[in-house]
């Protein structure tokens, strides 16, 4: 079948792959470019500059703006007989479904309907859930909501954070996409109806990383994982900003010598083997791996050694605190 294949992130990429080992890939369908790194340099997607290398310079890329009726009309040109999207990043309306004679279909990291939106692998691990999974969905006028035509379950550690989540459901993603394209080719697929109460994540946002102390342990480490590698975690400490990078959480870590508690958001102590310790609202968390926004990220040890008398300082919100 001819292929166009919706995507840009680096998680879409294997997928894209997959398929393009099995199918003709009509052309490529991207986020506009955009400037990003110190020196602002205008750049292509990861799948725009994936597809450049897998598929040479003659395959088609669009990256158009909206997907209006000029839009419409460059799909049309390629004769695509079926969508393929992975995190594209846009809804698609009814007279850009309507040029695929195929239809189309979505891969979308969660048990749909669980988690229909922009941000499903963060959020699995923000509510620490035991397992999520990838499903390969029809696509639908409504975001998330078209039939299901498979899905792998994945069960959950506690211990994942986004970018390793993200590389297996990438892996995953890639296999159900090629064995669901191969089932409609050959008119076998078997769609079901999603079951259950939908549930929604939102967009992320750089704030959405900023620490809140007087949560839980277990609820901030979640978070730092979660926001691993963006837009993560930070803090401020004596004015500056302090990115977490890696921490492990400890509900019942015994306080010595602290009645009362100290407040949430104090260096309580450095442990050799729990990391820098920061009380929280309930429990303490170990910051593993830490970074002062101007310079490199430091393991804590290193970062400890650097930093005068850390024990009692106290992490807060803002730089004006």
């Amino acid at each position: 079948m001819r292929v166009l294949f919706a995507g840009s992130p680096e998680i879409a990429i294997p997928t894209l792959r997959g398929i393009a080992g099995a199918h003709c890939i009509a052309g490529i369908l991207t986020n506009p470019e955009s400037a990003k790194g110190r020196g602002m340099a205008v750049t292509s997607t990861p799948v725009g500059q994936a597809a450049r290398e897998l598929l040479g310079p003659d395959c088609p890329i669009l990256a158009p703006r909206a997907l209006g009726a000029e839009a419409r009309v460059e799909v049309a040109a390629l004769k695509p007989d079926i969508l393929v999207a992975f995190a594209y990043g846009r809804i698609f309306g009814p007279k850009f479904l309507a040029l695929f004679p195929r239809g189309g279909i979505n891969v979308h990291p969660s048990l749909l309907p669980k988690y229909r939106g922009s941000s499903p692998i963060q959020q699995a691990i923000v509510d620490m859930v035991p397992e999520t999974g990838v499903s390969i969905q029809r696509l639908a006028l409504e975001m998330d909501s078209g039939e299901l035509l498979c899905t792998e379950r994945i069960p959950l550690s506690g211990r994942e954070t986004t970018s390793s989540l993200s590389a297996l459901a990438a892996k995953i993603g890639a296999s159900l996409a090629v064995a669901a394209l191969a089932a409609i080719e050959k008119g076998n697929e078997i769609a079901v109806p999603q079951q259950g109460e939908p549930s929604w994540c939102q967009k992320i946002s750089k704030a959405d990383g900023l620490i809140d102390w007087n949560l839980p342990c277990l609820q901030i480490d979640a978070r730092v994982r979660a926001f691993n590698p963006w837009p993560t975690t930070y803090t401020f400490l004596r004015g500056q900003r302090l990115n977490i990078l890696e921490s492990f959480p400890y509900p019942d870590w015994p306080l010595q010598n602290a009645l009362p508690k100290p407040p949430a958001g104090t260096i309580i102590g450095i442990d050799k083997t729990g990391g820098i310790l920061v009380q929280t609202g309930s429990g303490v968390l170990g910051l593993r791996t830490l970074q002062f926004s101007t310079r490199k990220a430091l393991p804590f040890d290193q970062f400890a050694n650097g930093v005068r008398d850390l024990t009692g300082a106290l992490l807060v919100p803002r730089p004006d605190h």
